[in-house]
This record gives structure tokens, C-alpha cells and sequence, in this order.
């Protein structure tokens, strides 16, 4: 397995000013994917961009783990009826061109 898509857990920790116990928290939740190849662990890197949504939801906004979860589910559900609301537009659409 190539680990240039994987960034080292320690390093991403380091860079962002964050204990390893809230990464292994939001792994435990399911809301981060973590890779171990031997003994190190890893993250890759089409995780980062949520990993920092998550960061700064839990220092500026000081939301625990578990309200990071709650705040995820929530904007996974309105994406998903966002796009069930196009879905249905572009159905009635074309009933209406009849």
C-alpha cells in the first residue's frame, strides 16, 4: 500500500494543536478513519478537510465529541434532502415542458 495518500496521526496532531485522545474519540464515534500500518497510525488525506471542520467546531464553538457527531448526522441529513429536493424539481420539471 503507497502511503503517500496518508498523512502520520502524530504529525496532523502536532500541526493542529490537538491531543491524540480527541482523535482517538472521534475514531471510537466513527466519524474519522484511521489506518495503522505498523505501528503507526494514519489518516488519509481526503479525511483532512472534515478532521479540520471538526477541529475548529471543537475550539471556537467548544462542542464536545458527541455534539461533533449530532453536528455531522444533521449536515449529512440536509445534504441528503438538498439533494432529494433537486431530484424531485427536476422531475417536476419535466412533467411541466408536457
Amino acid at each position: 500500500m503507497s502511503n503517500e495518500h496518508y498523512i502520520p496521526v502524530k504529525l496532523v496532531c502536532h500541526h493542529y494543536q490537538i491531543e491524540m485522545a480527541f482523535v482517538t474519540h472521534l475514531v471510537e464515534l466513527g466519524l474519522v478513519e484511521i489506518t495503522q500500518i505498523e505501528d503507526d497510525r494514519f489518516l488519509h488525506h481526503d479525511a483532512l478537510c472534515d478532521l479540520e471542520k471538526m477541529i475548529r467546531l471543537h475550539h471556537e464553538l467548544h462542542i464536545n465529541p458527541e455534539g461533533i457527531d449530532v453536528v455531522f448526522n444533521l449536515l449529512e441529513k440536509i445534504d441528503s434532502l438538498q439533494n432529494e429536493l433537486t431530484a424531485a424539481q427536476n422531475r417536476l420539471r419535466r412533467f411541466d415542458s408536457f
